[in-house]
């Protein structure tokens, strides 16, 4: 089973999605699971996890509807205020929607102490007593309080997305590989192989420009805690679909077919308890 964990479904309102900006034109429009069913049959992939985009309840309820007629949706990782001092309450009333895997927040826009915070942290713990999972969105200098959270909560389970957005861009590179050594260390964080042909220069890149990022992150989280993860469809500002999945097929062809099973489907399955 081939199970892309990370991509995104709206319906363009320029409003709310003001992080679209021109520069990102074909994003303007609406991505819903019809115009990507298609894609996943072609490539081999038989479904996904639909990640939140939106910071709002009402974001949650709809990628809940969205996966009650569409089956590619194997799980949801939805967004709650965390911060809430009715976070318990919140979190057992989604409890009803077991099609809920986990929540994410957009750490990437706040400050770069933001998941040291205490009322953070707390909103994280409330997620155990229902296994949620918690997905860490940040850029790469903001990695330091991402590893504080996590050796705070040591049962609680972490995904880091899109490698944690190296400046693959201009070739920087040691100051997130030391943070990525001190995050893999704590067996409670995994990490999604996604979003890194948005961290380059767009359409202007090689596949030998990503390796030695995926080199970094094979080395410290091992096989059994990477994802397969599209991005689809912010991963169109830089290049296709097939293009990602295909240059991690050929980083991965040494590797024994059980493993790769592993990194483009049974992690992720076991991850997000599918």
């Amino acid at each position: 089973m081939i199970i892309d964990s990370h991509v995104h479904f709206w319906k363009y309102n320029k409003q709310r999605d003001s992080w679209i900006t021109n520069d990102m034109k074909v994003l303007q429009q609406d991505y819903l699971p019809e115009h990507l069913s298609l894609t996943l049959k072609r490539t081999g992939v038989d479904g996904c996890i639909a990640v939140q985009a939106d910071q709002s309840e009402l974001e949650t309820h709809f990628l809940v509807e969205l996966a009650k007629t569409h089956p590619i949706i194997r799980g949801v990782v939805g967004w709650v205020d965390l911060q809430d001092d009715r976070i318990e309450e919140r979190l057992n009333y989604f409890s009803q929607y077991p099609i809920i895997k986990g929540w994410r927040h957009i750490a990437q826009t706040e400050p770069n102490d933001f998941l040291s915070g205490k009322k953070i942290e707390r909103g994280i713990r409330a997620l155990q007593p229902y296994k949620y999972t918690y997905d860490i969105l940040i850029y790469h200098y903001q990695l330091n309080a991402a590893i504080d959270l996590v050796s705070k909560i040591p049962d609680q389970r972490f995904v880091l997305d899109h490698c944690g957005k190296p400046d693959i861009k201009n070739k920087n590179m040691d100051e997130w590989k030391s943070g990525i050594s001190k995050l893999a260390k704590h067996p409670n964080v995994y990490c999604k192989l996604s979003g890194l042909f948005t961290e380059a220069k767009w359409k202007d890149w090689s596949a030998g420009d990503f390796y030695p990022y995926l080199d970094v992150v094979f080395e410290n989280f091992g096989t059994k805690r990477l994802l397969f993860g599209s991005d689809w469809p912010v991963v169109l500002l830089s290049g296709m679909y097939v293009q990602w999945k295909s240059l991690l097929e050929k980083y991965t062809e040494q590797i024994d077919e059980d493993i790769r099973e592993d990194i483009f489907g049974d992690n992720a399955a076991d991850f997000y308890r599918l």
